[in-house]
């Protein structure tokens, strides 16, 4: 017989232990322990990573629109006053960056939130307002355009 001509006797099978026979008390488990144990079962260690991670409570996911820019009524009469003219000023966003109001990156929308009285007429073109905002700005002589 030479070595080309030998054939494969074909797959040796897998050991299965535990099935009792004639490998004594132990049945090939070896002695003690979790895994010679029935029904053994080892925890993954990506488990205990898991554990050790804190809890993230309180979590919400993010808006879906943004807040608008918030200006007081007050920064806005301040800044209408040391332009100086007793006409109609037109407050829209370009003015608010010139004014320094907003941030000349701002591109995003804007409010007017306040109480006070508004002491000049003016007209907001472009601008949200909140309801107590829009009575004192008319009843001023000013008024609000979209």
């Amino acid at each position: 017989m030479k070595l080309h001509e030998l054939t494969s006797s074909g797959h040796k099978g897998k050991k299965r232990i535990g099935r009792g026979g004639k490998r004594g008390t132990t049945s090939g488990r070896g002695t003690k322990g979790q895994r010679s144990r029935a029904g053994r079962r080892i925890r993954p260690a990506f488990r205990d990573l898991l554990i050790r991670l804190p809890k993230r409570r309180g979590f919400r996911n993010k808006p879906k629109s943004d807040k608008p820019f918030v200006v007081q009524l007050g920064d806005l009469l301040r800044a209408v006053k040391k332009i100086g003219n007793g006409a109609h000023v037109v407050i829209d966003a370009t003015f608010l960056r010139s004014a320094k109001l907003v941030p000349m990156k701002h591109r995003g929308e804007i409010k007017v939130l306040g109480k006070s009285e508004a002491g000049a007429a003016f007209v907001l073109k472009g601008i949200k307002a909140s309801e107590s905002v829009k009575a004192a700005i008319e009843k001023a002589g000013g008024t609000i355009s979209k």
